[in-house]
């Protein structure tokens, strides 16, 4: 039995060995991008934050702008945030530009066309606020579920109220329409119907495990806090109330790291590491690393990797790539080969094994 038991411990902690050597391999320069998104083996969409949205062709390393009619409110944090694709459709998540300074994280539809592309709105953040701060805001597709994380907008404790969505993850369905068995629809009446969780700050990472089917996000916190973990149904992590080991910039508390009755992550930072987007691995490239969170960070421009899958022990952490990459944002999964692609504020990166001759 104890034979058993330490095999197992080496399975479980061995898996950090990388085995292969790596390449890292800058593809393309970009104005400050936010998000990629897959459509094929051989292209993928990028968009930047200041409007762009692009197709990239990894095979002949051509790039082209993709004409579209969104209004984007390029201030601060605003701006044009994800994209993900789903059988020739485009959703996004951007900062809205409305009149008199108010601005709204809305997520937006359209079919993928080269030549235009022609979005409406399936959500809209109520209400709009006058803030170039924390919009979020990422998105994730489970199963014909569409989930949004959105920022608090800098606003603080609108986190813990549910009659406005700033500071909620949200799930709705992929055409717009409300889930029957969302919080507001069964036991919470004073909840908006689109929220599904409450009590975030400013979730920069939000995936779909390909391995139990669990959402997943990473929160970017204050002065400290950042933290990974998962998304709850009628679920509160506890912002403002909690700080979750974090401190105001002024140098002032935030409350406790936790208590009881609210949501606990299943991995904190402190100090935080300006954290980001991040994916659960799965592929053939780097089988070791299959089952990890791989996790970007902007203030150490570091990739980390997060043992988390084994819940009765407490998750390992360890630096994948260390400060090569620049502030990253993005990072995705090449779904047919398994190399890693990242968006940093400047370029598009891939991580490969490395060939020998």
């Amino acid at each position: 039995m104890f034979y058993f038991i330490f095999i197992l411990f080496l399975k479980l902690f061995t898996i950090f060995e990388l085995k292969a050597e790596i390449t890292i391999k800058r593809l393309i320069e970009l104005d400050n991008p936010w998000s990629i998104a897959f459509i094929d083996k051989n292209n993928l969409l990028l968009t930047e934050k200041k409007g762009k949205i692009k197709l990239f062709n990894i095979d002949k390393n051509e790039i082209k702008n993709l004409l579209h009619n969104l209004n984007i409110y390029n201030k601060g944090q605003g701006g044009l945030l994800d994209i993900i694709y789903k059988d020739q459709n485009i959703w996004v998540s951007y900062a809205e530009n409305l009149k008199k300074s108010l601005s709204r994280t809305s997520v937006a539809f359209s079919k993928l066309n080269n030549h235009k592309l022609v979005f409406k709105n399936i959500f809209e953040s109520y209400p709009p606020i006058n803030s170039g701060q924390h919009f979020g805001a990422r998105l994730a597709f489970n199963g014909n579920y569409l989930f949004a994380s959105l920022g608090d907008r800098g606003q603080g404790m609108i986190s813990q109220d549910a009659t406005k969505h700033p500071g909620s993850i949200i799930r709705i369905l992929l055409d717009g329409r409300i889930p029957a068995d969302n919080p507001g629809l069964i036991n919470k009446n004073n909840w908006l119907p689109e929220i599904y969780q409450i009590g975030v700050r400013n979730p920069q990472g939000l995936e779909v495990s390909p391995f139990n089917n669990e959402v997943y996000i990473t929160n970017h916190g204050a002065m400290g806090g950042d933290f990974f973990g998962k998304v709850y149904h009628n679920g509160n992590y506890g912002w403002k109330i909690l700080g979750w080991g974090g401190k105001n910039y002024i140098g002032t508390k935030i409350g406790p790291k936790w208590k009881k009755g609210f949501d606990k992550p299943i991995y904190y930072w402190t100090p935080s590491i300006g954290i980001s987007s991040f994916v659960i691995y799965k592929g053939n490239e780097f089988p070791e690393l299959n089952g990890l969170a791989i996790i970007g960070s902007l203030k150490y421009k570091n990739l980390y990797l997060l043992n988390f899958a084994n819940m009765s022990r407490t998750p390992q952490l360890k630096i994948f790539i260390k400060e090569k990459l620049g502030r990253i944002r993005d990072i995705e999964v090449h779904p047919n080969n398994g190399k890693i692609y990242i968006v940093s504020e400047k370029y598009l990166w891939v991580i490969e094994k490395k060939i020998r001759n």
